[in-house]
């Protein structure tokens, strides 16, 4: 039979039998060369329709500490503690990306033997200090649906659990153009690490509602106020996201974390349609409308623009607000309340509850927005208590509390 290129079993058994035929060729002769050929020609089939896997990560482990001599004791400056190496020898528990890192760089274990079931590439994210994210926080809203243990588990595999997020379909939330990121208070500045995981899991939440098609020409200052009109409804909050979703944008409510005192959000989502987001910090109707009019302001005015920008607010910063934000104020202001109704009605600022009904029915609104105008002006925030619609807004969104509420 001659040597040739081995396309099935059958043929892969024939080849079999050349070589023993052949075995005892002597070296320099033309049958052991016809050996050798055989022998490549079986060995490339052998490769393809027979591969040896890898070894487990944990075999791969207990063969370098016998090849090295190393001892159980001997692994705890990499994996953690001697309980920590018990579990992951006994694989009861398993390696950690930084786990990995360490038993690739230290003891040379080749990294995809260690990584296997992992899809996060060794070095990609070494850098993080992935301990500064709100881990606690984060757990405790169940951020992580498919993690079941304590916070000390996730600070362990907090690589694992926070990647994800943080970097969601490769991108990087912290190198996002933060375009008119304010301050959270005067004389102090945000939790970057809150704010970067609080970013990352608004679109890792987008990314999960389909809406409709998306057309950039439809963003004009008349859209807002078709938003807005919905306030007049009960559930006007639910409409709103349900009339966003059908002309692209994904609204999600999602409560801030500490050290960032965000009200909303406005950015371009992993789709590539706009994504805006409510955090429900102060639980009226009147804050909830104008933070939704001031980030679709910013989706109106500036992201049809600049896709790459991304405005993470609060509203009530005491820093000097930037010209952005400034535009976006004014632009969500006249689309609650239309400049020349506010002028004709004298800015109301001797107004009485009945007044602020009445202009609220003209310009179709709901009256707690006309409330919460009045009370800013007049920085008097006892003003028309009962007309703002106090705890009415986080009812209408059971699942507010775990952060799992997309529209």
């Amino acid at each position: 039979m001659q040597a040739k290129v081995i396309k099935n079993d059958a043929e892969y058994q024939e080849a079999l039998k050349q070589v023993e035929a052949l075995w005892d060729a002597l070296p320099g002769t033309p049958e052991a060369e016809t050996t050798e050929l055989w022998t490549l020609l079986i060995e490339n089939y052998e490769k393809q329709h027979y591969p040896i896997e890898a070894p487990d990560a944990v075999s791969a482990i207990l063969f370098r500490m016998e090849q090295q001599g190393l001892t159980r004791s001997d692994l705890i400056p990499i994996i953690g503690s001697k309980g920590r190496v018990s579990e992951i020898l006994n694989r009861k528990r398993d390696l950690s990306l930084s786990m990995i890192r360490k038993l690739h760089s230290e003891l040379g274990i080749p990294a995809e033997v260690l990584l296997q079931k992992k899809t996060v590439p060794v070095p990609a994210l070494a850098h993080v200090k992935w301990q500064q994210f709100p881990i606690n926080e984060m757990v405790k809203r169940r951020w992580f649906p498919d993690f079941e243990g304590t916070a000390r588990d996730a600070r362990e595999q907090a690589e694992e659990l926070i990647g994800p997020i943080v970097f969601p379909d490769g991108q990087d939330c912290r190198t996002r153009k933060l375009a008119a990121r304010q301050n959270v208070r005067d004389g102090s500045t945000p939790d970057e690490h809150a704010m970067w995981a609080w970013q990352g899991r608004v679109l890792c939440l987008a990314k999960e509602k389909c809406v409709g098609d998306y057309d950039p020409k439809a963003m004009i200052p008349e859209f807002i106020r078709k938003v807005v009109g919905l306030s007049v409804l009960d559930d006007g909050p639910v409409q709103a996201g349900r009339f966003l979703a059908k002309s692209g944008i994904t609204l999600v409510i999602l409560n801030y974390l500490p050290g960032t005192h965000l009200d909303g959000a406005a950015m371009v989502g992993l789709s590539g349609k706009p994504v805006v987001a409510v955090t429900l910090r102060h639980d009226r109707l009147d804050h909830f409308w104008f933070t939704l009019a001031h980030e679709l302001a910013h989706v109106v005015l500036h992201l049809t623009k600049d896709a790459t920008a991304c405005f993470l607010d609060d509203l009530e910063s005491d820093i000097p607000k930037c010209q952005k934000e400034k535009e976006a104020n004014r632009l969500a202001a006249d689309s609650l309340i239309p400049p020349r109704e506010w002028e004709s009605a004298g800015g109301l600022h001797m107004a009485t509850e009945g007044q602020v009904r009445s202009l609220a029915s003209r310009v179709h609104i709901h009256p707690a927005i006309v409330a919460g105008r009045l009370r800013f002006e007049n920085d008097n925030y006892h003003l028309f208590s009962n007309l703002v619609g106090s705890r009415l807004i986080r009812k209408l969104f059971p699942t507010y509390q775990s952060g799992l509420v997309v529209i």
